[in-house]
């Protein structure tokens, strides 16, 4: 009896490791989600890529259109601009890039106007055909154009509403396995959302306290040829604050933080027969699903579905949350150094970078730099300087009449 007994323990401990054991590779499970145009989630400026892509609570500037569009009824100047360029996979090829151009217009003190335009270059692509002869050259790229309008409503309070065009050409109309490719193109919409509190006290010290959010690429979905399933674009939802203590007259120290989600339905784990073939259920013309919920669905049933599809169940939800946060220190408005730091899950696309950088503000522009140091697998902006040059037209017209 005893030696039964014995052994139904072993038996139990030995299913409860293998169960065990399951259960951590079932949590471990890649299960990333993709999109159409990912280009447009890059964070185009290197203000924000100095802080480890925290932008939409930071204090406004001509970049805002990016992070939160709402942002703009509470720039201080008239008007202003920004270009940026970041160069992309440099490590592996030099005609790969970002570059972004943005711009803003106080329409009077309680609202704004504003526009951006990012093109993605990727570079020189031969086509070649089945048999590897080649069939022609082409230049891939992408495009996406924004306009948008913030209003205050109150002394702390705005919204902001930006529209946006994208087009996104990868092939060039080539052929491919048979099929005739076409350039993606949709529409999408901003809305964002900005509190400020400049008389904040935080420890008894003066103090800044903002909150942001932002809702990007609302839109219709993508797809590249006439009988493809049609993508997401990449639907995000982002939250997040800043805290920025006015230590006296000439030094200020800001604590930013933002947390991310696609509102993206989540790839679901599908059934497979004795053999490892997904099973096609012949009577609804679908793949069966064994956990999780069918992404093939409408856009604003994509979206509410992004919370509770997720095949792994709350747990997995959570880690679809991307963590980033930064640190920016201004002397006498004028020089700014800044770190961050970027977290996402090791399921989720596993990135996970550290990032610096420093501002420089003149009397008509100012010139901001940042650097990313990959944490985990190589990131395409990897050992890469990213520059933005940021023009006050305030400034400029005010030196224009002094002379």
């Amino acid at each position: 009896m005893k030696n039964t007994l014995l052994a139904l323990l072993i038996v139990g401990f030995a299913a409860k490791v293998s169960a065990q054991e399951e259960l951590e590779q079932s949590a471990l499970q890649l299960n990333t989600i993709t999109t159409a145009v990912p280009f447009l989630l890059i964070a185009p400026d290197s203000r924000s890529g100095a802080m480890g892509d925290a932008g939409v609570a930071s204090s406004p500037d001509a970049n805002s259109m990016h992070w939160n569009v709402a942002k703009l009824a509470f720039v201080e100047k008239e008007m202003g601009a920004s270009v940026s360029y970041s160069p992309w996979l440099r490590q592996l090829v030099p005609d790969i890039n970002l570059s972004y151009v943005s711009g803003y217009k106080k329409l009077g003190d309680d609202n704004a106007i504003g526009a951006s335009l990012r093109y993605f270059s990727l570079g020189d692509i031969k086509f070649t055909d089945d048999n590897g002869a080649p069939i022609g050259d082409f230049n891939p790229s992408e495009f996406a154009f924004d306009i948008g309008y913030s209003q205050k409503f109150g002394d702390r309070f705005s919204g902001g509403l930006a529209v946006r065009y994208i087009y996104s050409n990868l092939t060039g109309g080539i052929d491919v396995s048979g099929s005739n490719t076409q350039a993606g193109k949709g529409f999408a919409v901003d809305v964002g959302g900005f509190y400020t509190n400049e008389d904040a006290e935080v420890f008894g010290q003066e103090a800044i306290f903002n909150v942001g959010m932002n809702i990007s690429n609302l839109g219709t979905k993508i797809a590249y040829t006439n009988d493809a399933v049609k993508d997401f674009i990449p639907i995000n939802m982002r939250l997040g604050q800043s805290l920025t203590f006015v230590l006296d007259d000439y030094n200020t120290f800001s604590i930013l933080t933002d947390v991310n989600k696609l509102l993206v339905p989540t790839p679901p784990i599908y059934a497979t027969d004795d053999s490892g073939q997904p099973i096609f259920n012949t009577e609804t013309e679908e793949f069966e699903i064994e956990s999780g919920k069918n992404p093939d669905v409408p856009i604003v049933t994509g979206i509410l579905q992004s919370f509770n599809d997720a095949p792994g169940g709350f747990s997995e939800e959570l880690r679809e949350f991307n963590i980033s946060a930064g640190l920016e220190y201004w002397y006498n408005k004028q020089f700014a150094v800044r770190a961050g730091y970027m977290h996402e899950h090791a399921t989720k696309g596993n990135r996970k970078y550290l990032t610096a950088g420093i501002g420089l503000k003149l009397s008509v522009f100012s010139l901001d730099a940042s650097y990313l140091i990959a944490m985990t697998q190589n990131n395409p902006l990897a050992n890469t300087v990213r520059f933005s040059l940021m023009f006050d037209f305030d400034a400029f017209k005010k030196q224009n009449s002094e002379e």
